[in-house]
């Protein structure tokens, strides 16, 4: 995928809040202290970052959607465009937080470099995102549909969702010691299945005219219904990947 992004903050706000809210044990894990300086990696419209800004600590957000960046700014967050595989910083921070990004980066590798690089030597980095097995009836619909119909063009998978024994030696490939990592199931009420693939699907249908677009978002729900919908309407089968590391 390629290294822009560009969001609607209003929908995004309106229809996943739930990403944030469901964030607050993360910026707990992170435990930020007064007079810390933390990188809020992917920073969104701000939310968490006025959390963790709001226990004393100094905090920078950077994203990859000018948009986002400049709601977090218009909240009080010094916050700027860049991207987890360019980042401009050397051990610079005492801690590094992000949600609900890192499954964005298909190169995880660059990605914990650039963390590592950023953070100072006892530095802490966690996370968390999209882990195995994340979304994967909505995954596999997406791909179904895509071979149904040869015209929309091959099928890219933007996602990066890994195990835990998988992610675990990445990061202690880097020089961190794991101290928790966990794979959370995270089913997830969401009203219109066709909002969630308006917002999170726009790169993988960037080719497809309207009326494709249209077309590969009721046959997704249809082949998805069997999975994720009953008479409590659409569960997500959300999974999270949670992890607290330092820097050695």
């Amino acid at each position: 995928m390629k290294e822009t992004n560009s969001w609607n903050p209003n929908e995004y706000s309106k229809h996943t809040a739930f990403v944030s809210q469901l964030a607050m044990p993360v910026v707990d894990l992170l435990d930020p202290k007064k007079g810390e300086k933390v990188l809020d990696l992917g920073c969104g419209d701000g939310t968490l970052a006025l959390e963790i800004q709001s226990k004393g600590a100094d905090v920078i957000g950077v994203d990859l959607s000018k948009e986002m960046v400049e709601v977090a700014k218009s909240k009080g967050i010094k916050a700027f465009v860049a991207s987890v595989t360019n980042l401009p910083f050397e051990s610079e921070f005492d801690a590094i937080f992000s949600n609900a990004v890192l499954h964005w980066v298909k190169d995880a590798n660059l990605a914990v470099q650039n963390i590592a690089k950023s953070l100072k030597g006892g530095g802490r980095f966690v996370a968390e995102f999209g882990g195995k097995g994340n979304m994967q009836s909505v995954v596999e619909a997406m791909e179904e549909v895509f071979k149904m119909h040869p015209e929309f063009g091959e099928f890219n998978n933007p996602w990066y969702f890994p195990s835990v024994n998988e992610y675990k030696k990445l990061l202690e490939e880097f020089g961190f010691k794991v101290e928790y990592i966990e794979l959370i199931d995270r089913p997830t009420p969401m009203s219109i299945l066709a909002k969630w693939l308006d917002i999170f699907a726009n790169g993988i249908c960037q080719n497809l005219t309207n009326k494709q677009f249209e077309v590969f978002k009721q046959e997704v729900e249809e082949i998805a219904k069997s999975k994720i919908y009953s008479n409590r309407g659409w569960i997500l089968d959300y999974v999270r990947l949670r992890v607290r590391a330092t820097k050695l």
